[in-house]
């Protein structure tokens, strides 16, 4: 339960990280990602220096494991804001959902996590909620334009950008065994800066105040959320927490209507009912089998 909490409170932080740079408007992936990157080493040093962690946070026995971890990361996220730029919401989202299924799949093949019958089910009921909240925009097929050479490189990006994201949760839950939250998220963000400030001779864009706070409150709740999502993976398996990552399709619809006057759909209604149910359903499942933590966490390390 202490990890399903913190897994949905760093939801919620990612969703207004997200809603912040969607408001921020179409700026050049590496010059977002780095903002995203910077400004989220201020919160790593406030909570860690406040609870007395910031100088243990610099102390790694495993370097190499810390810069691999963030190069994955950041990689990914420069194909999250790539494809983002070239698709339209519905469709990012949806092909974005692809996350958790990779998630369950790889904790079960490659970290030994029990992944039962009922989890994979409701994954796969989590993951149909969100394709009927963006059915009625699916373009791809509904077009007349068709999937365009954008469109397939949006998609692609995606695609990439989910399997990638796979690959650094696998990272991180290997990480945590041995390394402090501090030192996982503080690594990551200073790798990702370095290597986003490397895309400056490409082209940044000049920002007006509203796009630059914009931008630093983004990159503020992205170091929150990092801090959040990396304690919970201490507290369950990934195969555990990764479903209530649909949570944020709620939070997205409530943000887009009130900061940005979208309005839901009945489409967006029954299938955030269904997202949501799925999410509860671990829960209770999770509570009615009590499974042993144990052997939730055992670690077999990739060949």
């Amino acid at each position: 339960m202490t990890a399903i909490v913190l897994k949905v409170l760093s939801v919620m932080v990612f969703v207004a990280m997200s809603t912040l740079i969607k408001a921020a408007g179409e700026l050049p992936t590496g010059q977002i990602a780095f903002y995203r990157s910077l400004f989220a080493i201020l919160p790593i040093i406030v909570v860690f220096a406040w609870r007395r962690q910031l100088l243990r946070s610099f102390q790694t026995k495993h370097p190499f494991s810390h810069v691999a971890r963030g190069v994955v990361g950041v990689v990914g996220m420069w194909f999250s804001f790539y494809g983002l730029t070239r698709l339209p919401l519905p469709e990012a989202i949806t092909i974005n959902y692809a996350q958790p299924l990779i998630v369950v799949a790889a904790s079960a093949i490659f970290l030994g996590e029990i992944v039962r019958a009922y989890r994979w089910s409701a994954v796969a009921v989590g993951f149909a909620g969100v394709v009927i909240v963006s059915w009625p925009n699916l373009t791809l097929f509904s077009s007349p334009e068709g999937f365009g050479q954008k469109q397939a490189l949006g998609a692609v990006a995606l695609l990439i950008s989910a399997l990638i994201s796979g690959i650094a949760m696998l990272l991180v839950r290997r990480l945590v065994k041995t390394e402090s939250s501090a030192t996982i998220v503080l690594y990551f963000s200073v790798t990702a800066t370095v290597m986003s400030l490397v895309t400056l001779p490409l082209g940044w864009q000049s920002l007006t105040q509203a796009q630059l706070a914009c931008l630093v409150f983004a990159g503020i709740c992205g170091g929150l959320g990092q801090i959040l999502l990396t304690e919970s993976y201490r507290h369950a398996g990934m195969s555990v927490i990764a479903p209530f990552e649909y949570t944020s399709m709620i939070l997205a619809i409530i943000s887009g209507y009130f900061v940005f006057g979208d309005i839901p759909t009945a489409y967006t209604i029954v299938g955030g009912a269904i997202v949501v149910g799925a999410g509860l359903f671990i829960i209770w499942r999770e509570q009615h089998l009590g499974l042993p933590r144990g052997a939730a966490r055992k670690l077999v390390p990739p060949q």
